[in-house]
């Protein structure tokens, strides 16, 4: 695929962060994945992508901290929040384009990904991508 979405996911958790870059990249985006904020903030500056989902809760910055500074260097790049927990305080989502939490379903976060990185054209061999995706992920849990 051409002109896929490149994500810069941000998730001190390499074990999650390698699960859900694997169902996104088979979702059809092109994921840049690191484990370290001040190394994701050092990424904004030098690489091009087209959203950013960050973990909320990660050890050297929030997730809330680093979308803060991600629209600081890059204001017109969308971040995404995700989160264990069901809410989080509206304080901490100032700088959030949206934000998911614990029960999120796979295709929430899909169908949000895609509408905020204005993605290039959906095609029906993505929507296919999706679906096997989904079972893997399904599966997995």
């Amino acid at each position: 695929m051409h002109n896929r979405t490149i994500v810069l996911y941000v998730d001190d958790n390499p074990k999650s962060s390698r699960l859900l870059s694997s169902v996104l990249e088979e979702c059809g985006f092109q994921m840049i994945t690191v484990n370290d904020p001040i190394e994701a903030l050092a990424l904004c500056k030098s690489t091009h992508f087209d959203l950013a989902l960050v973990d909320y809760e990660m050890p050297s910055m929030s997730g809330s901290e680093l979308a803060q500074e991600v629209k600081f260097l890059r204001p017109d790049i969308p971040v995404v929040l995700l989160s264990g927990s069901q809410s989080v305080p509206k304080s901490k989502l100032a700088f959030v384009d949206a934000h998911f939490g614990f029960g999120t379903s796979l295709d929430d976060l899909l169908w949000t990904m895609r509408i905020l990185a204005r993605p290039k054209t959906f095609t029906l061999q993505d929507h296919f991508a999706d679906q096997r995706a989904m079972t893997q992920w399904a599966d997995s849990t």
